[in-house]
């Protein structure tokens, strides 16, 4: 049985490089791992990589759909894991999120899942569900479940709690529910128990913590993951173990998003550690 989840979260918090690491972790133990960037910026799978890749919709527009081979749109980086990004529109015309409709189609069409055969598929998706485009891995249920990256950031947790608000609506059609919560250190704040409690009260628990750490700073530098760029670190034992957690995990629920008030309460709480700082 193939293993399929969704990474969401809030942009520039870290969750591409959960995401490129994860897969390392699990190309290294041995499963086929195939991830699908869903971000308009095609950089998911930068650090599996070494390099951008040409993505489904600029060879969509190069070749004709009618022309496109798997080649043109499935690459293998580190570990021999399989790489795909989805593209978006040049900005300020169009809609994003169509750009993730299309490259699902077009893998669907050229019976990619099915020739790959991966053990495990990885959806990298950008911010909100606020989007048809970005909640068609929910919608579909091309994944069973999934996992949010946030910081203790308020706009962070604003925006886990919003993605609990579409996981919600579609778990209830029994399509996908929520695997839990990662803690991304990259953030002014390092306070794991902000997030902690934000889990506990949506009904879900915490999968691991990626601490703020100059490794990880250096290995994207040079387009790696932590994994490949420095194996024996402390780091890419935490991503791991994380891979392991979530790849074995069981435990799925419908969340239960907070009101504003609740968002409020967690805010108020870290505006206090900020103060605490300065």
């Amino acid at each position: 049985m193939v293993r399929k989840f969704c990474v969401y979260g809030k942009g520039g918090i870290g969750k591409s490089t959960n995401v490129s690491n994860i897969a390392a972790a699990l190309a290294e133990s041995g499963k086929k791992v195939m991830v699908i960037g869903c971000d308009p910026k095609a950089d998911s799978t930068r650090n599996l990589m070494g390099r951008k890749i040409p993505t489904v919709l600029d060879a969509l527009r190069k070749n004709g759909a009618n022309n496109l081979e798997l080649e043109d749109i499935v690459f293998k980086g580190f570990g021999e894991t399989y790489c795909v990004e989805s593209g978006g529109p040049e900005p300020g015309v169009g809609c994003a999120g169509r750009g993730v409709i299309t490259a699902i189609d077009i893998l669907n069409r050229l019976e990619a899942f099915e020739t790959i055969k991966p053990d495990v598929i990885i959806y990298d998706i950008l911010g909100d569900v606020v989007c048809g485009g970005f909640a068609m891995p929910l919608q579909k249920h091309l994944a069973d479940d999934v996992y949010i990256v946030t910081t203790c950031d308020p706009m962070a947790i604003y925006a886990a709690n919003n993605i609990c608000k579409g996981i919600k609506r579609y778990a209830n059609r029994g399509k996908v529910a929520l695997g839990g919560i990662i803690y991304s250190g990259r953030s002014v704040i390092n306070e794991p128990s902000i997030v902690e409690e934000f889990a506990s009260k949506i009904g879900t628990n915490v999968m691991g913590k990626v601490p703020m750490s100059n490794i990880i700073t250096k290995a994207e530098i040079y387009k790696k993951t932590v994994i490949e760029y420095a194996p024996d670190s402390d780091v890419s034992e935490v991503f791991r173990k994380l891979a392991d957690t979530i790849y074995k995990n069981d435990k799925k629920v419908v969340p239960k998003p907070l009101s504003e008030e609740g968002i409020d309460e967690i805010t108020e709480k870290i505006d206090d550690l900020i103060k605490n700082t300065i």
